[in-house]
C-alpha cells in the first residue's frame, strides 16, 4: 500500500486493476521510496485466522475461554514438543529446515524462538550464521559459562543476543556503526544499497569505507574487516528485523501451545484455513491421528459446512459423558458441491432434525442429484439415517433411484417427494482400496487405513518403515517408501532437494543431492508415491536418509480387493495404484525448479 499527502495520480503513473476501486502504482518499491512515498507492506497471515478459529472452537466445544495474551510463555510441554520438532502445522517452524534445526538449537525461551524464526532466512544462511549459531547454542547448553568467540571485541554489544552471529536486519547497521565507525546515515545508506543491489559502484564505495573505518575505529586488520564485510554482504539477501521475528516467534509459540493443549481445535482451525502452510490436509489429518486425535468423516447428519469439534457440551450432554472430542470434517471438503446447497442442508437439519433417509434429505434440503452423488461417493450418506451402516455403492444406488424428479433452476435434479426407494440389490463392496481412491477423489483425504498399510505386504523384504529407522545405526544403507508430503528446493541449498514422505506409522526425511535430482528430476518434482534407497544419517536427534536412488513406487494392491468398481478384480488391480498416484496429494514444490 502506498500513501501520499496529495492524490497519487498527480505524483506517479497509475493503472486500474480488474478489482473494483483498485489502482497499481507503475513504479517499483525502490522508486516509490526515493520519491518520498510512504510504502506499507500488509501481510495476510492465514495462521492468525486459524488461531482465532481455534480459540472460538475451544469455547464452543469445551466451554473454556482462552486468552492467548495470558497463557504461560514458559510451558514445558510446549517447548518439549518444539525441541523434538513436533511442529507440523505450527506457524513458521513447520518447514523441513526448521524441523531439522529445532532438536539441535533446542529453544527454551521466547527469545530463543525469536532467533529461531529469523535464522532460517537467506540472509543468515548466506551470511554464514546458521552453523556457528547451532554450534554455539550447543556449547552454551553444555557449559553456560563458555565464552562466545567474537571476531572483535566491538561486536559483543551488537551480537551478544545471537551468540556472535548476524541474524537480525538491524544488526547489520549496528555492526557497521560499532566496528567500522559508520554514522547512522552511512549505515542506513549501506543497508539500502545492499537490499537494492542496483549499483555495484555504490556498494564498492561502502566496502572501501568499511575497511578503512574498521582500521580507524577498531584497529582491525584488513583481513578481519574483509571477513566481517563478507558476512554483512551475504546477509543482504533477506533477513528479518528483530521486531518482525519477535511477532512471528510469539505466534509460533501460541500455535504450538494450542497444538499441544487443544489438538482437536487446532486441527480444526488449520483445516478451515486451507490452503495454508507446507502440508496438505491429508498429511495434517494423518499426523493428528498418530497423536490420538479422533477424526470423523463427512456425514450429512453430523457435519457442518466447515470442520468443527464434536463434544458432549455441543450435544447438550452433561460433562463427563463418554464420547470425548471428535474433529468432524466439514461438507465444504466434498469436491464439487455447491456451497449454497450445503448451507441449506445444514440449516434444514438444524431446523427439522436429522435426516431419516436419502429421499427425505433431498426433499427437505433441496440438494440436487449431482450434489447427492458427490456426497454419496464421499461417504457422507453412509449414516443416513443416523446409526445406519450403509455402503457407498448402496447409497449411490439409492441416490440414483430416488433421482427421478424434476429439474431445478440450476440444472440439478430437485427431488420432490420423501419416498424412500426399495432396498438395493446385492452390490459388491468397494473394498479398502476403492474407498481410499474414492476418498482422495471426493475429499482429498483418507481417514481409514493408510494406503501404505494396504501396500506393505507386497512391497518386498528389506523395506524399512519410518519407525524402524530409530533402531538402525547411522551409516546403514536403508530403503524406504511412502507418500510425498512436502518437497523443498531452496535457492540457498546448492541444488539439494528436501523431501518428506509418509507411511502408515510416521514420516521420513529425505535429502536428495543435486546429482540424484538431475538424474530423477520428474520423480522428485511430481511423483506422489516414491521408493528411495540411501544412507541413514543420525545427528543430534535428527534422522535423515541421504538418497542415492529414487523411483516412483509401482505396486499392485492385495489380491481380492476390487478397487473402484465391481468389475473383475484382476484388471483393476493392474490400475489401482496408478490411479492412486493420480489422485493422492503429491506435496507442494517450494523453491526453484
Amino acid at each position: 500500500m502506498v500513501i501520499s499527502t496529495t492524490p497519487l495520480v498527480d505524483f506517479c503513473p497509475l493503472v486500474p486493476t480488474a478489482m473494483e476501486r483498485r489502482q497499481i502504482v507503475q513504479w517499483d518499491k525502490d522508486s516509490c521510496a526515493d520519491a518520498g512515498l510512504l510504502k506499507i507492506d500488509l501481510l495476510g497471515l492465514g495462521m492468525l485466522s486459524a488461531v482465532e478459529r481455534c480459540v472460538d472452537e475451544i469455547q464452543a466445544a469445551e466451554g473454556k475461554t482462552i486468552d492467548l495474551s495470558r497463557i504461560s510463555l514458559t510451558d514445558e510441554k510446549t517447548f518439549a514438543s518444539i525441541q523434538k520438532a513436533e511442529t507440523t502445522g505450527v506457524f513458521q517452524i513447520e518447514s523441513r529446515a526448521q524441523m531439522q534445526m529445532l532438536p539441535r538449537t533446542h529453544p527454551e525461551t521466547l527469545d530463543d524462538l525469536t532467533v529461531q524464526v529469523a535464522l532460517v532466512r537467506p540472509g543468515p544462511i548466506q551470511g554464514g550464521a546458521v552453523h556457528p549459531y547451532i554450534e554455539r547454542r550447543k556449547r552454551r547448553r553444555e557449559d553456560p559459562t563458555w565464552p562466545i568467540p567474537y571476531e572483535h571485541p566491538t561486536l559483543e554489544g551488537p551480537l551478544e543476543d545471537t551468540l556472535g552471529t548476524i541474524v537480525y536486519q538491524e544488526q547489520v547497521l549496528e555492526v557497521a556503526t560499532a566496528f567500522a565507525g559508520f554514522t547512522a546515515a552511512q549505515a542506513e545508506s549501506l543497508r539500502r544499497a545492499m537490499s537494492r543491489k542496483r549499483s555495484a559502484e555504490e556498494i564498492e564505495k561502502h566496502h572501501r569505507d568499511f575497511i578503512a573505518g574498521a582500521w580507524r575505529e577498531s584497529e582491525a586488520p584488513a583481513e578481519l574487516a574483509e571477513e566481517i564485510w563478507e558476512k554483512i554482504q551475504g546477509f543482504a539477501g533477506f533477513g528479518f528485523p528483530k521486531a518482525h521475528s519477535a511477532a512471528f516467534g510469539l505466534l509460533a509459540y501460541q500455535s504450538a501451545w494450542l497444538r499441544e493443549h487443544h489438538p482437536e481445535a487446532f486441527l480444526c482451525g488449520l483445516l478451515n484455513e486451507q490452503p495454508m502452510g507446507f502440508y496438505p490436509p491429508d498429511a495434517l489429518v494423518h499426523e493428528a491421528i498418530r497423536r490420538k486425535v479422533r477424526v470423523g468423516g463427512v456425514d450429512a447428519n453430523r457435519s457442518r459446512v466447515l470442520c468443527h469439534v464434536e463434544s458432549p457440551l455441543r450435544r447438550g450432554e452433561p460433562p463427563g459423558t463418554p464420547g470425548g472430542l471428535v474433529v468432524r470434517i466439514g461438507l465444504a471438503y466434498v469436491k464439487g458441491v455447491r456451497e449454497e446447497e450445503m448451507d441449506a442442508l445444514v440449516a434444514e437439519r438444524e431446523r427439522g432434525g436429522p435426516y431419516r433417509g436419502i429421499a427425505e434429505l433431498a426433499s427437505r434440503s433441496g440438494v440436487g442429484l449431482p450434489g447427492l452423488e458427490k456426497l454419496a461417493w464421499a461417504g457422507a450418506l453412509d449414516e443416513v439415517p443416523l446409526g445406519a451402516e450403509e455402503e457407498r455403492r448402496r447409497a449411490l444406488w439409492r441416490v440414483g433411484v430416488t433421482g427421478n424428479g424434476r429439474r431445478s433452476g440450476h440444472g440439478a435434479t430437485q427431488l420432490a417427494l420423501p419416498i424412500e426407494p426399495p432396498e438395493p440389490p446385492r452390490l459388491e463392496r468397494l473394498g479398502e482400496w476403492g474407498e481410499v481412491i474414492a476418498d482422495y477423489r471426493s475429499t482429498g483425504m483418507v481417514l481409514g487405513r493408510h494406503p501404505m498399510a494396504l501396500m506393505r505386504a507386497r512391497l518386498g523384504a528389506g523395506l524399512s518403515r519410518s519407525a524402524d529407522l530409530e533402531r538402525l545405526d547411522s551409516g546403514a544403507t536403508v530403503e524406504v517408501a511412502g507418500m510425498v508430503v512436502a518437497r523443498q528446493r531452496p535457492e540457498t541449498a546448492k541444488g539439494i532437494v528436501f523431501m518428506l514422505i509418509e507411511d502408515e506409522v510416521g514420516v521420513v526425511n529425505l535429502i536428495v543431492p543435486s546429482r540424484v535430482y538431475d538424474r530423477s528430476r520428474a520423480v522428485v518434482r511430481a511423483a506422489s508415491l516414491i521408493r528411495a534407497r540411501g544412507k541413514l544419517e543420525r545427528r543430534e536427534g535428527v534422522v535423515n536418509v541421504l538418497v542415492a536412488e529414487i523411483v516412483e513406487l509401482e505396486q499392485e494392491p492385495p489380491a481380492g480387493d476390487t478397487g473402484r468398481t465391481a468389475a473383475p478384480s484382476r484388471r483393476h488391480r493392474a490400475f489401482v495404484v496408478a490411479e492412486l498416484r493420480e489422485v493422492a496429494p503429491a506435496g507442494h514444490m517450494f523453491g526453484r525448479r
